[in-house]
C-alpha cells in the first residue's frame, strides 16, 4: 500500500505543478489583455478560480501526505510517549471520518447533484460537476494516506510490545 500511496502522491504532485503552471500563465494573460491590450477575456478570471480550488483540495490532500500542513504541536511535543502514541492515532482517526464524511461523501454527493441538475459555470460553460469532482478525489487520497498512517501505528505498536 505504502508503494501505491507514493506514485498516487507522485503524480498528484505532477498536477499540482501543472496546474501552478496553468494559473499563472492564465492570470499573467488576464493582466495582460486588461491593461496592455485593453480587451479582458470572459474565461480567464473563471479559469483561474477553478485551478485554485483544484490546487487548494489536491495541494490538501499532498500537504497531508507530506505532514507539511499547519499544525500547533506544543501540547503534542510535551505529552509523554505513550499518551502521544493515542494521541496520533486518534487524530489520523478524527481525519479519516472527516475525510470519508466530509470530502468523499458530500462531495460525491454535491459532484453527483451538480451532474444531475446539469449546472454550468458561467463563462466556461462547462459543467460544475468537473470542477466539484476534486473534492471526493482529494477525500479518498486523505482517506488512503491516512489507512497507511494508521497501518503504521499499529506495526510500531506491536514492535514496541
Amino acid at each position: 500500500m505504502k508503494e501505491f500511496n507514493a506514485k498516487i502522491n507522485q503524480l498528484i504532485e505532477w498536477v499540482l505543478i501543472v496546474a501552478m503552471f496553468a494559473i499563472v500563465a492564465v492570470v499573467s494573460w488576464q493582466v495582460f489583455s486588461r491593461f496592455i491590450l485593453r480587451s479582458p477575456n470572459s474565461y480567464t478570471e473563471e479559469l483561474a478560480r477553478f485551478l485554485l480550488m483544484w490546487i487548494g483540495v489536491l495541494g490538501a490532500s499532498y500537504a497531508y501526505r507530506t505532514r507539511a500542513h499547519l499544525g500547533l504541536d506544543l501540547f503534542y511535543q510535551k505529552m509523554i510517549p505513550t499518551i502521544r502514541r493515542k494521541c496520533s492515532f486518534l487524530i489520523e482517526f478524527s481525519v479519516l471520518i472527516t475525510a470519508l464524511s466530509l470530502l468523499v461523501y458530500g462531495g460525491g454527493m454535491l459532484m453527483n447533484l451538480s451532474f444531475a441538475l446539469d449546472q454550468r459555470s458561467a463563462a466556461l460553460g462547462i459543467n460544475m460537476g468537473f470542477i466539484y469532482v476534486a473534492l471526493p478525489i482529494s477525500g479518498v487520497l486523505i482517506t488512503l494516506n491516512c489507512i497507511e498512517n494508521i497501518i503504521y501505528f499499529f506495526k510500531q505498536t506491536q514492535e514496541q510490545e
